[in-house]
């Protein structure tokens, strides 16, 4: 049921404390100075202010409003719109499990509902010592590492239910956990502040890379009359001499159903009278 609430209208939100106001103001100015129109450094400004608290309170976009002479309206309508912008207080870490297709066929449905059940969370909620929220997210186009797992935004690839549990269990104890690719894993304040542009200075982390797999530029090679990489995928089975018979298919997604055009006593359309 919908929170509906009655009565006075919500008061304005109240400021930052005077130093972190000011330091904000620092930081806020040197993302602005980066752009020719100020109002095009918005989406960096919601990132510094979810650096600061951990999700893009009230707070935080009346600071941007005021720093780049927005309404609080305009800035709401970013901050919702992106699902990168947390609304509430969140985890130390993002944890996203791929759930598009390919994942999910994968083994990402089954490792969301079983890091669900294991932390005794819902969709988009944070564990009791808040350390871990769980999300199940949109493609991260990585599918030649399917399933995929997300801390704060750094690569887990090639995921199992066991892998990913191992995971989430090692996040909540503190001990550390290096993503399959690209640059160490930080926590999801300091994640944000990386978003908004400004460097991140633990050693050897601009350094460390990450790439996509082999599987994902196959068809670049191929593209460019490169020979490609053996064939994963099962030979074709050789064409039936003239007179016999194809084999039956043993796979009911591909041998050929029966229509209602073709089969009148399979119509299509339902079968239930209206209200059953």
């Amino acid at each position: 049921m919908t929170d509906v609430r009655l009565g006075m209208p919500e008061l304005p939100a109240p400021p930052y404390p005077d130093e972190v106001r000011a330091r904000l103001e620092a930081d806020a100015a040197e993302v602005i100075a980066r752009y020719p129109d100020s109002r095009s450094a918005l989406l960096p400004l919601l990132h510094l202010v979810q650096s600061e608290e951990g999700y893009v309170s009230r707070t935080g976009m009346r600071f941007c409003a005021d720093v780049l002479d927005l309404t609080t309206a305009e800035v709401t309508a970013v901050a919702t719109f992106y699902s990168m912008y947390r609304r509430k207080p969140s985890g130390d870490y993002q944890v996203g499990v791929c759930t598009n297709t390919l994942c999910a066929v994968m083994g990402g449905d089954a490792i969301f509902a079983a890091l669900r059940e294991h932390l005794a969370v819902g969709n988009g909620e944070t564990t009791d010592d808040g350390k871990v929220t769980l999300e199940h997210i949109e493609c991260n186009a990585a599918c030649d590492f399917a399933p995929v797992v997300m801390v704060n935004w750094e690569f887990f690839d090639n995921q199992t239910v066991e892998s990913a549990t191992r995971l989430v269990d090692d996040l909540r104890a503190g001990r550390e956990v290096a993503p399959t690719r690209g640059a160490p894993l930080c926590d999801f304040r300091r994640t944000a502040r990386i978003l908004a542009g400004f460097p991140d200075e633990r050693p050897g982390a601009v350094a460390a890379g990450g790439s996509a797999g082999p599987a994902s530029l196959a068809g670049l090679r191929l593209a460019k009359g490169e020979r490609g990489p053996a064939t994963v995928a099962a030979p074709r089975r050789p064409e039936p001499p003239t007179g016999e018979e194809h084999p039956t298919h043993p796979s009911s997604h591909d041998a050929p159903q029966p229509s209602s055009a073709s089969d009148p006593h399979h119509p299509a359309g339902p079968v239930t009278g209206e209200g059953e």
